[in-house]
Protein backbone atom coordinates (compact mmCIF):
# COMPACT_ATOMS: atom_id res chain seq x y z
CA UNK A 1 0.00 0.00 0.00
CA UNK A 2 1.37 3.34 -0.62
CA UNK A 3 -0.13 6.54 0.61
CA UNK A 4 -0.18 10.45 0.27
CA UNK A 5 -2.10 13.94 0.45
CA UNK A 6 -2.55 16.03 -2.17
CA UNK A 7 -4.90 19.38 -2.52
CA UNK A 8 -5.29 18.40 1.19
CA UNK A 9 -6.93 15.26 0.04
CA UNK A 10 -5.51 12.08 2.03
CA UNK A 11 -5.36 8.71 -0.88
CA UNK A 12 -4.62 5.41 -0.54
CA UNK A 13 -3.22 2.71 -3.48
CA UNK A 14 -3.46 -0.67 -2.98
CA UNK A 15 -1.77 -2.69 -5.35
CA UNK A 16 -3.81 -5.54 -7.82
CA UNK A 17 -2.47 -7.97 -9.52
CA UNK A 18 -0.25 -7.00 -12.69
CA UNK A 19 -2.52 -5.48 -15.49
CA UNK A 20 -5.24 -5.20 -13.22
CA UNK A 21 -7.92 -2.42 -13.49
CA UNK A 22 -8.29 0.60 -10.71
CA UNK A 23 -11.40 0.80 -8.70
CA UNK A 24 -12.11 3.82 -6.75
CA UNK A 25 -14.12 3.67 -3.77
CA UNK A 26 -15.85 6.44 -2.61
CA UNK A 27 -17.98 6.67 0.58
CA UNK A 28 -20.91 8.22 1.98
CA UNK A 29 -21.36 11.21 4.52
CA UNK A 30 -19.04 9.98 6.91
CA UNK A 31 -16.58 10.13 4.28
CA UNK A 32 -13.99 7.95 5.33
CA UNK A 33 -12.08 5.36 3.27
CA UNK A 34 -12.23 2.78 6.06
CA UNK A 35 -15.85 2.19 5.11
CA UNK A 36 -15.02 0.47 2.21
CA UNK A 37 -12.95 -1.94 4.67
CA UNK A 38 -15.77 -5.47 3.95
CA UNK A 39 -15.10 -4.98 0.33
CA UNK A 40 -11.53 -4.98 0.51
CA UNK A 41 -10.52 -8.33 0.21
CA UNK A 42 -12.46 -9.47 -2.16
CA UNK A 43 -11.64 -6.12 -4.37
CA UNK A 44 -7.68 -7.10 -3.34
CA UNK A 45 -7.47 -10.02 -5.52
CA UNK A 46 -9.00 -8.86 -8.54
CA UNK A 47 -8.33 -5.05 -9.01
CA UNK A 48 -5.98 -2.09 -7.78
CA UNK A 49 -8.18 0.06 -5.16
CA UNK A 50 -7.62 3.85 -4.70
CA UNK A 51 -9.51 4.59 -1.55
CA UNK A 52 -9.43 8.79 -0.05
CA UNK A 53 -11.45 10.28 2.67
CA UNK A 54 -13.31 13.01 1.31
CA UNK A 55 -12.45 16.82 2.18
CA UNK A 56 -13.60 18.02 5.42
CA UNK A 57 -13.45 14.36 7.01
CA UNK A 58 -10.85 12.10 8.41
CA UNK A 59 -7.13 12.40 7.35
CA UNK A 60 -8.00 14.83 4.93
CA UNK A 61 -7.96 18.50 5.36
CA UNK A 62 -10.77 18.99 7.55
CA UNK A 63 -11.93 22.42 5.99
CA UNK A 64 -13.73 23.02 2.71
CA UNK A 65 -13.68 25.27 -0.26
CA UNK A 66 -16.34 27.55 -0.72
CA UNK A 67 -19.50 26.89 -2.19
CA UNK A 68 -18.59 23.09 -1.25
CA UNK A 69 -21.18 20.87 -3.75
CA UNK A 70 -21.58 17.30 -5.14
CA UNK A 71 -19.95 18.84 -8.41
CA UNK A 72 -16.85 19.57 -5.96
CA UNK A 73 -17.13 15.97 -4.76
CA UNK A 74 -16.36 15.07 -8.43
CA UNK A 75 -14.12 17.02 -8.75
CA UNK A 76 -11.82 16.07 -5.73
CA UNK A 77 -12.55 12.46 -7.41
CA UNK A 78 -10.87 13.82 -10.15
CA UNK A 79 -8.00 15.29 -8.05
CA UNK A 80 -7.43 11.61 -6.55
CA UNK A 81 -7.50 9.83 -10.14
CA UNK A 82 -4.49 12.44 -11.04
CA UNK A 83 -2.45 12.36 -7.53
CA UNK A 84 -2.24 8.24 -8.14
CA UNK A 85 -1.43 8.28 -11.83
CA UNK A 86 -5.16 6.85 -12.91
CA UNK A 87 -6.29 7.28 -16.41
CA UNK A 88 -9.85 6.14 -16.08
CA UNK A 89 -11.20 3.99 -12.94
CA UNK A 90 -14.34 1.84 -12.25
CA UNK A 91 -16.26 4.10 -9.69
CA UNK A 92 -18.13 3.05 -6.66
CA UNK A 93 -19.62 5.08 -4.63
CA UNK A 94 -22.25 4.75 -1.23
CA UNK A 95 -24.84 7.68 -1.26
CA UNK A 96 -22.61 11.10 -0.93
CA UNK A 97 -19.66 9.20 -3.18
CA UNK A 98 -22.42 7.54 -5.18
CA UNK A 99 -23.88 11.10 -6.21
CA UNK A 100 -20.72 12.45 -6.70
CA UNK A 101 -19.93 8.96 -8.84
CA UNK A 102 -22.81 10.51 -10.94
CA UNK A 103 -21.50 14.01 -11.16
CA UNK A 104 -18.21 12.31 -12.38
CA UNK A 105 -19.82 10.91 -15.43
CA UNK A 106 -21.74 14.21 -16.83
CA UNK A 107 -18.40 16.31 -16.09
CA UNK A 108 -15.74 14.09 -16.88
CA UNK A 109 -17.27 10.46 -18.69
CA UNK A 110 -13.75 9.91 -20.22
CA UNK A 111 -12.42 9.12 -16.59
CA UNK A 112 -15.16 6.89 -15.84
CA UNK A 113 -15.63 2.75 -16.61
CA UNK A 114 -18.43 1.18 -14.92
CA UNK A 115 -19.81 3.08 -12.13
CA UNK A 116 -21.37 1.31 -8.66
CA UNK A 117 -24.30 3.91 -6.90
CA UNK A 118 -25.11 2.58 -3.50
CA UNK A 119 -27.99 4.20 -1.87
CA UNK A 120 -28.10 7.14 -4.16
CA UNK A 121 -31.12 9.76 -5.77
CA UNK A 122 -31.06 11.53 -8.68
CA UNK A 123 -33.05 14.66 -7.34
CA UNK A 124 -34.37 15.95 -3.76
CA UNK A 125 -36.19 13.82 -2.14
CA UNK A 126 -38.92 14.69 0.65
CA UNK A 127 -38.33 11.87 3.31
CA UNK A 128 -34.90 12.41 2.75
CA UNK A 129 -34.81 15.96 3.73
CA UNK A 130 -37.21 14.90 7.32
CA UNK A 131 -34.00 12.14 7.77
CA UNK A 132 -31.61 15.00 7.39
CA UNK A 133 -33.02 17.67 9.38
CA UNK A 134 -33.62 15.37 12.19
CA UNK A 135 -30.06 14.62 12.26
CA UNK A 136 -28.89 18.24 11.95
CA UNK A 137 -31.26 19.64 14.21
CA UNK A 138 -29.71 17.04 16.80
CA UNK A 139 -26.32 18.12 15.70
CA UNK A 140 -26.87 21.62 16.15
CA UNK A 141 -28.99 21.09 19.28
CA UNK A 142 -26.73 18.81 21.25
CA UNK A 143 -23.36 18.51 19.53
CA UNK A 144 -21.54 15.34 17.76
CA UNK A 145 -22.30 12.81 20.56
CA UNK A 146 -26.02 12.70 20.01
CA UNK A 147 -25.64 13.29 16.55
CA UNK A 148 -23.53 9.80 16.15
CA UNK A 149 -25.72 7.95 18.67
CA UNK A 150 -28.91 8.29 16.69
CA UNK A 151 -26.97 7.82 13.47
CA UNK A 152 -27.27 3.66 14.42
CA UNK A 153 -31.56 4.03 13.70
CA UNK A 154 -30.39 5.33 10.22
CA UNK A 155 -27.98 3.28 8.97
CA UNK A 156 -28.76 -0.20 10.55
CA UNK A 157 -31.58 -2.60 11.06
CA UNK A 158 -33.48 -2.80 14.45
CA UNK A 159 -32.63 -6.31 14.85
CA UNK A 160 -28.82 -5.93 13.74
CA UNK A 161 -28.76 -3.11 15.83
CA UNK A 162 -30.18 -5.11 19.17
CA UNK A 163 -27.37 -7.94 18.36
CA UNK A 164 -24.18 -5.84 17.67
CA UNK A 165 -24.48 -2.81 20.48
CA UNK A 166 -21.17 -3.57 21.66
CA UNK A 167 -19.82 -3.26 18.12
CA UNK A 168 -21.72 0.23 17.84
CA UNK A 169 -20.47 1.93 20.98
CA UNK A 170 -16.93 0.50 20.15
CA UNK A 171 -17.18 2.42 16.88
CA UNK A 172 -19.44 5.37 18.47
CA UNK A 173 -16.40 6.36 20.52
CA UNK A 174 -14.30 6.20 17.20
CA UNK A 175 -16.64 8.51 15.18
CA UNK A 176 -17.21 11.08 17.94
CA UNK A 177 -13.45 11.33 18.19
CA UNK A 178 -12.86 11.93 14.51
CA UNK A 179 -15.86 13.94 13.59
CA UNK A 180 -15.73 16.69 11.39
CA UNK A 181 -16.55 20.34 12.39
CA UNK A 182 -20.16 20.96 12.59
CA UNK A 183 -20.24 23.97 9.87
CA UNK A 184 -18.14 20.98 7.69
CA UNK A 185 -21.25 18.42 8.56
CA UNK A 186 -23.80 21.08 7.80
CA UNK A 187 -22.20 21.85 4.27
CA UNK A 188 -21.50 18.72 3.38
CA UNK A 189 -25.29 17.52 4.17
CA UNK A 190 -26.57 20.51 2.43
CA UNK A 191 -24.93 19.91 -1.06
CA UNK A 192 -26.70 16.49 -0.77
CA UNK A 193 -29.76 17.97 -0.15
CA UNK A 194 -28.96 20.37 -3.17
CA UNK A 195 -27.96 17.98 -5.43
CA UNK A 196 -30.11 17.65 -8.57
CA UNK A 197 -29.22 16.00 -12.00
CA UNK A 198 -32.96 14.27 -12.67
CA UNK A 199 -33.20 15.55 -16.04
CA UNK A 200 -29.57 15.01 -17.21
CA UNK A 201 -29.92 11.11 -16.49
CA UNK A 202 -30.27 9.89 -19.92
CA UNK A 203 -26.39 11.88 -20.93
CA UNK A 204 -25.01 9.39 -18.38
CA UNK A 205 -24.03 6.29 -21.13
CA UNK A 206 -22.10 3.88 -19.18
CA UNK A 207 -22.77 1.17 -17.30
CA UNK A 208 -24.18 1.15 -13.97
CA UNK A 209 -25.23 -0.92 -10.81
CA UNK A 210 -28.09 0.85 -8.96
CA UNK A 211 -28.06 -0.98 -5.64
CA UNK A 212 -30.34 -0.43 -2.48
CA UNK A 213 -31.82 -2.48 0.48
CA UNK A 214 -35.60 -2.40 0.51
CA UNK A 215 -35.55 -1.28 4.19
CA UNK A 216 -33.07 1.71 3.70
CA UNK A 217 -34.99 3.81 6.72
CA UNK A 218 -32.93 6.76 5.25
CA UNK A 219 -33.12 6.87 1.47
CA UNK A 220 -35.93 4.72 0.30
CA UNK A 221 -35.14 2.20 -2.40
CA UNK A 222 -38.22 4.13 -4.52
CA UNK A 223 -34.99 7.14 -5.24
CA UNK A 224 -32.91 3.83 -6.70
CA UNK A 225 -35.34 2.86 -8.52
CA UNK A 226 -35.95 6.25 -10.34
CA UNK A 227 -32.45 6.09 -10.75
CA UNK A 228 -32.25 3.29 -12.62
CA UNK A 229 -35.06 4.03 -14.64
CA UNK A 230 -33.69 7.03 -15.88
CA UNK A 231 -29.82 5.76 -16.73
CA UNK A 232 -29.99 4.37 -20.44
CA UNK A 233 -27.67 1.61 -19.43
CA UNK A 234 -28.41 1.15 -15.91
CA UNK A 235 -28.86 -2.46 -13.47
CA UNK A 236 -31.03 -2.33 -10.35
CA UNK A 237 -30.47 -4.73 -7.55
CA UNK A 238 -32.24 -4.81 -4.55
CA UNK A 239 -31.50 -6.59 -1.72
CA UNK A 240 -34.11 -7.83 0.79
CA UNK A 241 -32.76 -6.73 4.12
CA UNK A 242 -29.73 -4.95 4.83
CA UNK A 243 -30.17 -1.08 6.17
CA UNK A 244 -28.70 2.06 4.53
CA UNK A 245 -25.28 0.13 6.12
CA UNK A 246 -26.17 -3.00 3.63
CA UNK A 247 -22.48 -2.70 2.23
CA UNK A 248 -21.71 -3.81 6.27
CA UNK A 249 -24.41 -6.05 7.30
CA UNK A 250 -25.07 -8.30 4.20
CA UNK A 251 -21.28 -7.84 2.80
CA UNK A 252 -21.57 -11.06 1.09
CA UNK A 253 -24.37 -10.63 -0.83
CA UNK A 254 -22.97 -7.20 -1.81
CA UNK A 255 -19.55 -8.35 -2.90
CA UNK A 256 -21.09 -11.18 -5.20
CA UNK A 257 -22.93 -8.59 -6.59
CA UNK A 258 -20.27 -6.07 -6.99
CA UNK A 259 -17.72 -8.53 -8.23
CA UNK A 260 -19.68 -9.77 -10.87
CA UNK A 261 -20.77 -6.65 -12.09
CA UNK A 262 -17.28 -4.87 -12.46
Amino acid sequence: MSEGITDGLFHEVHDGPNGAETVLLSAGLGGSAGFWAPQMEVLAERFRIVLYDHRGTGRSDRSLKPDHSVAAMAQDMIAVLDATGTDKAHVVGHAAGGNAGLQLALDHPDRLDRLVVVNGWSRPDPHVARCFAARTRLLEAFGPAAYVQAQALFLYPPDWISENDALLKTQEAHHIAGFPRIDVMLARIGALLAFDIDDRLDEIAHPVLVAASADDMLVPPLLSRRLADGLPNATLDVVPWGGHAFTATVSGAFNARLVAFL
